[in-house]
């Protein structure tokens, strides 16, 4: 969100070409004697459109990719040779490597590079049974090996050094230099169920390495996070990695950052985009860490954290990344009720997983404050006066307010981070142009259903929680609101410890500190094990002392569960 908007009205038709794609129209000239209402009314509806976006949208590209040549090393052979040829090339490599000749591990890196772009141009197919080859001296066969649980034959293999990288992300590389080949590798997923999604992330880090025995040339497929040290030509070597590329790649394809205000808009048109999904692998040994996103975002807000994350050992050997993808346009709370749901599949489908982290950012501070609270049925006295058993309502809305209403801490959530959160709301969301923002987004009739059935199921003299119009995710943000007031009555589930990190823009002047989008006293929570405030915006969770200190957070758990 940017507070700064007294450029708004002379900038709003470049801003609409920039973000949209097309100039705002002129009005055209009304008939005489006739004022053209109709024309007025689009130019408004388009204005307001565009000032909405300024405040809670940027633009500009996180990250592309551009395909390009890499330069071959010195006695690397040409980038389009042969199967046999570029085999011949990782065996003389190898050798030289094996004779304790390092210099030559960039040239078999390159050769085993180009090989696994040859067999998949050639359409070649060591995947299923072994190759025959000619023209290796000492080798005949070129077989593979695969234990992970992707399908090489119908996979894309992109190696890593013919992708660049540009955009605000390009900068959070995290590469390891070693022996082998970083390959993003993509599968297609199309009509698969979610739980399957989750098993196999669509883009995926590995290295690809030759082995030499005999007369058989063997591929491996080695994952990164699995192994960061293989065997080879004689003794243990750091295996090169990539551990960016595979989700740079993703992100350049997907361009996930566009759904924010589309999903803030219209959330019911992507209602089945709200998920919990995996950024790798899972692992029941890795501790997740899950990101939880705000208003007018996408996981890939995350980005920069979790890049600059993975470059540390530490954090790749003990953690693995989850991110809860959600249409930011619903009222949190309701928001809170998708997560449950997800957690209970996830527990579901993968039981006995590990003490989970969660990190919120915004209003994703709020949704997670809501999973290491127990409310109970607090909530639901306060807006009903009786237990829900006793309460005279029918239908959909019943349930949903169950579940909105009543709820516990989710147990499996030990820590908690919120990032620029705004427990007691923001002004900004009172201000004009947040009254603004909210009338432009358009709920399911199923919130309308929800709201009446409040207003005609509570009591006059209990009615606490009682809403005068449908609610919305922006609504919701408004230190005015009942939900916001009630839920910061109730304290944190005993046994979570809980960190803030906060900006002030750089003014230093806490506790009057603001991040131009909420200020310290409504961020700020008593019994923070730690409080930490950045030179930053509302991007408290991507500034680099933000994510220096989500950083101190988790090794600092690390240290409590070994």
């Amino acid at each position: 969100m940017n507070p700064m908007l007294s450029s708004a009205r002379v900038f709003a038709p470049l801003l609409a070409a920039v973000c949209f794609g097309r100039r705002l129209r002129r009005p055209r000239p009304a008939r005489r004697g006739r004022v053209d209402n109709q024309g007025m009314v689009q130019l408004a509806r388009a204005l307001a459109l565009c000032l909405a976006t300024l405040a809670f949208t940027q633009c500009s590209v996180p990250v592309s990719v551009r395909v390009e040549k890499p330069v071959p090393p010195v006695g690397a052979p040409a980038a389009k040779s042969s199967i046999g040829t570029l085999l011949a090339a990782t065996r003389e490599a190898h050798e030289w490597i094996r004779r304790s000749d390092d210099s030559a591990i960039p040239a078999y890196n390159y050769a085993v590079a180009r090989l696994v772009e040859e067999l998949k141009r050639s359409g070649a197919t060591p995947w299923n049974s072994p190759l025959a080859v000619a023209g290796v001296p000492g080798v005949t066969t070129l077989r593979t090996r695969n234990q992970s649980d992707i399908d090489p034959a119908s996979a894309q293999f992109y190696p890593t050094d013919t992708l660049v990288f540009h955009g605000d992300y390009a900068g959070h590389q995290s590469v390891v230099s070693g022996i082998g080949a970083p390959l993003a590798v993509a599968e297609s997923f199309a009509g698969i169920g979610h739980t399957q999604m989750r098993k196999h992330v669509p883009v995926r880090n590995f290295t690809a390495i030759v082995r030499f025995e005999g007369s058989v040339a063997t591929l491996e497929l080695v994952d990164p996070y699995q192994m960061e040290a293989v065997s080879l030509a004689g003794k243990s070597r750091t295996l090169a990695a990539d551990y960016g590329a595979a989700m740079m790649l993703a992100l350049s394809k997907a361009r996930v950052d566009k759904l924010g205000i589309a999903r803030l808009l219209r959330p019911s048109r992507y209602d089945n985009t709200a998920n919990l999904n995996f950024a790798q692998p899972y692992d029941p040994k890795r501790i997740p860490v899950l990101f939880v996103h705000g208003l007018d975002s996408t996981p890939a807000t995350f980005a920069p954290a979790y890049f600059e994350l993975l470059k540390d050992p530490v954090i790749r050997k003990n953690y693995q990344f989850w991110v809860f993808s959600y249409p930011s346009g619903y009222p949190y709370p309701y928001s809170a009720v998708l997560l449950r749901r997800e957690l209970d599949s996830v527990k579901r489908d993968f039981p006995g997983h590990r003490d989970i982290v969660i990190v919120g950012h915004s209003m994703g501070s709020l949704i997670s404050r809501l999973m290491v609270t127990n409310a109970g049925d607090k909530l639901w006295l306060k807006a009903f006066g009786h237990p829900p058993a006793e309460t005279q309502m029918a239908g959909a809305s019943k349930k949903l307010l169950e579940e909105a209403l009543i709820f516990e801490n989710r147990k499996e959530i030990k820590r908690a981070v919120f990032a620029s959160g705004p427990h007691r709301g923001s002004e900004l969301a009172t201000h004009w142009i947040g009254r603004l923002g909210a009338r432009l987004v358009k709920l399911p009739g199923l919130m309308a259903d929800v709201r009446n059935t409040m207003l005609s199921a509570a009591t006059a003299d209990v009615a606490g929680l009682a809403i005068q119009s449908a609610p919305n995710s922006i609504g919701t943000l408004s230190p005015n609101n009942p939900f916001v007031r009630e839920i910061n009555k109730l304290p944190i589930a005993p046994g979570v410890t809980y960190h803030s990190i906060m900006g002030d823009r750089g003014k230093g002047d806490t506790p009057k500190s603001s991040d131009g989008v909420v200020a310290y006293w409504s961020s700020h929570l008593d019994g923070a094990a730690s409080e930490k405030i950045v030179p930053s915006g509302h991007g408290s969770h991507a500034h680099p002392e933000g994510i220096a200190e989500i950083h101190r957070i988790l090794i600092l758990n690390l240290q409590n569960h070994p």
